[in-house]
């Protein structure tokens, strides 16, 4: 048999595209020209990677090369979908870049592929001969799959002469034949008749179905069962377990004995439907005996006959109802999805798209479907069972990298039952963030006279993005100090941030340096951060201490005195000493190495202040020479020493006389010592000579007064400058007054003293002609009468 094939697109209504297709055609057989029928290049679909999505695809595939759709498997429709027409499969197709979604509808049409039939090949009745004609002896039905035209159309009866037929049609379609008696019976003459009944459906050519009747004419039996009521109405809910009771048919006979013993059979059902539910003959119970599903089917018609031992029978039928249950979960599809979306992605960006199904019906097959709270997107329906997730807020990767996105779908059955779809969704990074410090300022200590290339401290930024927006390098910013650029001291690693010194710190010369060190990221464009680091350099004993005072030169020869009338704790002199170091490094001491007389004199640890620890005898030697060492309180610590030499002396000459024995304990040359021998002889001429003279003068002017006054000579003390105690002790300035009123009367001759402010001091000149220079001078001043003289 050939059936000729017409595919043709049907219409473009409302976003869908329909199509019409008869069912049984073979696998590849073209459908529709979905790129020409929708405007859209065959090669676009192929680089919009079209696909079907949400469809029995097994049945019509997409030829993207094409653009066209073809059978991928050959089409049943009474398998797909039994009675149902029209019949359709519905599908969507989807495109990306950009995303497009299209509604597809495939119309199967039936074809006469099904003849119609009964669910018995041979039925046996008796009917008493004394039935009337007219009285009904069956009820009979055929069934066909088709649809429409093809469908079950009429019945034929052969023969007619004793029996008629009449078709019923019912509620829903479906046809039944109605047998009735013609004519009367006569058991003796005809004790069986042979019917045949065909059941014709409308296809072109036709096709048909037989059953044969085997009538067999019994004795009279003149009441037939009769049914409590025409028609049976009763429910059961789907999923029923098995035995379940769904109603209880009765009928009743009049007749007594075997002609009014009834029994129940079905009738007018077919296979499928009488594997669902039992019937028992004999209590007319109705039972499940079958997995009932709403979804497959919700109403079922059974036909019920009640017959008697005497062959008489009756019809009826039940309207079974199935209620449908909850019991199917929402069913989640991801149609499209983005796993991972840029962190600055503007809101209302589209990331996925699902298909949500339910396949109850009424509330409980409809859905409501939510995401998770508390993230930024939102979902949205575009069309029926579709939702779109979208961005709704800013995306920030450093809060949160990933979102696991759960999709919930409940429907509104009771109870509701619900269905959960998680994906996960990477944020990518972009450089949104620069480099922070770990610390806001960064300080550090470096001991002076370090080696070059020496780590002072390493600065440590971290960056909260990722990947080459988080990689890292310090730089130098560029500044100046004392003069110079900053590199010339301090160098940065790029990669690791480690300082290092380039050169050898001095304390002295440079105590701090403060140097800015930048943080880049390797984004593009990058972002950066700067830091402020303050390095201290700390400082080392590598400076002795200095003496100022006293002045140690190779020219001069300088003594300190002290009179004999010394009270104990007289103040010699002050040792001062600085040191450039700082802190302890500076911390001096003094202490008293050697001495002539170490019983005389003492040295103040902390001032360096020479003083008398006993009073001053005539017994202790005119030169003393103290050697006194400056010590500071470094580690190891470092020191100078000083020679400091003192006069016990009332008078000049006394010193004069011993003082020439001063001498340079290092430095001597026989030059020197010639000098200083002629130079002694000298003032110990003059002194003797002047001595003379005042002695021939006094003793002149006592005779001449005839009273002997004996006068010594007064000594005119030099005194050395003014210094500074450098340590910030206070300035030691020392002056000493003297009123000297001179008369032509030795007896009244007075020398007053005025209050000193510091120690009697010597300077000698080796060369002695300064000395002898002042003593003429000062001998000048004293020949003068009546003349005061002030020396300070």
């Amino acid at each position: 048999m050939q059936v000729l094939i017409v595919v043709f697109l049907a219409e473009v209504t409302f976003g869908q595209i329909r199509y019409s297709l008869p069912e049984e055609m073979r696998k590849g057989s073209f459908v529709g020209n979905v790129a020409e029928d929708l405007g859209i290049d065959a090669k676009r679909m192929k680089s919009g990677g079209a696909r079907i999505v949400d469809g029995d695809s097994k049945y019509i595939v997409l030829d993207v090369d094409k653009g066209i759709l073809v059978v991928g498997e050959r089409i049943d429709r009474e398998q797909l979908c039994g009675k149902t027409s029209p019949c359709s499969l519905n599908f969507e197709m989807i495109m990306t870049n950009p995303m497009q979604l299209h509604s597809i509808v495939v119309e199967i049409m039936d074809i006469n592929d099904n003849a119609p039939s009964f669910n018995e090949k041979e039925v046996k009745l008796e009917i008493s001969e004394s039935a009337q004609p007219g009285i009904q002896i069956l009820q009979e039905s055929a069934t066909d799959p088709d649809v429409g035209i093809n469908a079950l159309q009429g019945y034929t009866l052969h023969p007619t002469d004793t029996f008629n037929i009449k078709t019923v049609t019912n509620p829903d379609g479906g046809k039944f034949v109605e047998i009735y008696l013609h004519a009367s019976l006569d058991r003796e003459k005809v004790a069986s008749l042979p019917l045949i009944l065909n059941a014709v459906d409308g296809g072109d050519p036709p096709r048909s179905g037989t059953l044969r009747l085997h009538i067999t004419v019994l004795d009279a039996n003149d009441n037939v069962p009769v049914f409590s009521q025409p028609h049976f109405k009763a429910s059961v809910s789907e999923n029923a377990p098995i035995g379940t009771l769904v109603t209880t048919v009765s009928a009743t006979d009049a007749d007594e004995g075997p002609y009014g013993l009834v029994t129940y059979h079905f009738m007018r059902v077919s296979n499928t439907v009488a594997e669902l539910f039992n019937l028992d003959e004999n209590t007319g119970q109705i039972t499940v005996n079958g997995d009932i599903d709403y979804e497959k089917t919700k109403h079922y018609e059974l036909g019920i006959q009640a017959k008697d031992q005497g062959g008489h029978s009756s019809s009826s039928k039940v309207a079974i109802d199935v209620v449908d249950v909850n019991d199917n979960a929402p069913i989640i599809t991801m149609t499209s999805f983005s796993s991972s979306i840029s962190e600055d992605s503007s809101s209302g960006t589209t990331v996925a798209i699902i298909n949500v199904k339910d396949t109850d019906s009424g509330n409980n097959g409809r859905v409501a479907c939510s995401i998770n709270t508390n993230i930024p997107f939102a979902i949205h329906s575009s069309l029926k069972n579709y939702y779109t997730l979208v961005t709704d807020g800013v995306l920030d990767r450093e809060r949160t990298p990933e979102y696991n996105i759960t999709f919930t779908a409940v429907d509104e059955g009771k109870p509701p039952l619900s269905s959960n779809k998680t994906i996960t969704i990477k944020v990518s990074d972009i450089n949104d963030n620069a480099p922070m410090f770990e610390k806001n300022y960064y300080e550090a200590n470096i001991l002076e006279n370090n080696s070059p290339g020496l780590s002072v401290l390493a600065v440590k930024a971290q960056d909260s993005d990722s990947a080459q927006n988080a990689r890292i390098s310090y730089f130098l910013i560029d500044s100046q100090f004392n003069g110079n650029p900053t590199t010339s001291y301090i160098s940065v690693d790029v990669e690791s941030g480690v300082i290092r010194a380039v050169g050898s710190f001095d304390y002295e010369q440079t105590k701090a340096l403060e140097i800015y060190i930048k943080a880049q990221d390797g984004g593009s464009p990058p972002l950066s951060s700067n830091v402020t680091v303050k390095i201290m350099i700390r400082d080392q004993n590598d400076n002795a201490p200095q003496v100022l005072y006293p002045v140690q030169t190779s020219s001069s020869l300088v003594a300190e005195m002290v009179p004999r009338s010394a009270d104990v704790g007289y103040l010699v002199t002050k040792v001062v000493a600085v040191d450039v170091d700082s802190g302890q490094n500076a911390w001096l001491s003094y202490k008293l190495q050697k001495a002539t007389d170490r019983a005389l004199f003492e040295v103040g640890l902390q001032n360096g202040e020479i003083r008398t620890i006993r009073q001053v005898t005539d017994k202790d030697a005119v030169k003393q020479r103290l050697t006194v060492v400056v010590e500071d309180n470094g580690q190891p610590s470092r020191s100078a020493t000083v020679n400091v030499n003192v006069a016990v002396a009332d008078s000049f000459p006394e010193v004069l006389s011993e003082f020439t024995d001063f001498t340079h304990d290092k430095e001597y040359n026989d030059n020197l010592t010639f000098y200083l021998v002629l130079a002694l002889a000298v003032v110990s001429f003059l002194f003797i000579t002047c001595l003379v003279v005042i002695i021939s003068v006094k003793i002149y002017r006592w005779r001449q007064s005839r009273i002997l006054y004996h006068s010594s000579l007064p000594v005119i003390p030099y005194y050395p400058p003014r210094y500074s105690d450098t340590l910030g002790t206070g300035t030691l300035q020392h002056v000493y007054n003297y009123e000297v009123c001179r008369t032509t009367d030795s007896r009244k001759s007075d020398c007053k003293f005025g209050r000193a402010g510091s120690q009697n001091v010597l300077i000698m000149d080796p060369s002695c002609t300064g000395t002898m220079q002042r003593i003429q001078n000062e001998k000048n001043i004293l020949d003068e009468p009546d003349s005061p003289l002030e020396v300070s």
